[in-house]
């Protein structure tokens, strides 16, 4: 099992709407940054996912989800409607992927991005580098059980 780390700005997608959706699963689609779609197609059924609500007052970890969907086309990027389109995509050859995703959990204390820096633990995570943008990343056990354990999860 891998882990990963998935950026949500919460004013457009939460983890608390994760939650409310029915089955609670969603397509983690929209995705729009080459190295970013390489660590989606790399993600496995049964990798757990922490949801990071960016672009927000307090930006941090809010909670736990899991990769219930292999990575797939992205059906956003032929739609013309969609602010997800892309015109160089191709059917035959997708240029972006999705994964459909699980919530698992609400953290009892949310994990801000000041709460994670202040962890040595977390020194070297690959979101608290200086101009790191991407949307998804891999973090390491290690640093998913710290995160976990900050938000109040065992």
């Amino acid at each position: 099992m891998q882990h990963w780390l998935l950026k949500t700005e919460p004013d457009t997608f939460s983890l608390a709407d994760l939650e409310k959706r029915p089955g609670q699963t969603e397509p983690w689609n929209g995705v729009r940054n080459y190295q970013a779609r390489n660590f989606l197609r790399a993600m496995q059924v049964g990798d757990q996912v922490l949801i990071y609500h960016s672009s927000c007052e307090v930006p941090g970890v809010a909670g736990v989800a899991e990769v219930v969907g292999a990575a797939r086309a992205d059906e956003t990027q032929f739609d013309p409607k969609s602010e997800f389109f892309d015109p160089g995509a191709k059917r035959e050859n997708p240029r972006w992927s999705l994964v459909d995703v699980r919530f698992v959990a609400t953290f009892p204390k949310f994990v801000s991005l000041t709460d994670m820096r202040a962890q040595p633990a977390l020194k070297g995570m690959r979101l608290l580098s200086p101009g790191n943008r991407l949307s998804v990343m891999p973090i390491s056990p290690a640093e998913f059980r710290k995160i976990r354990a900050l938000g109040g999860l065992k």
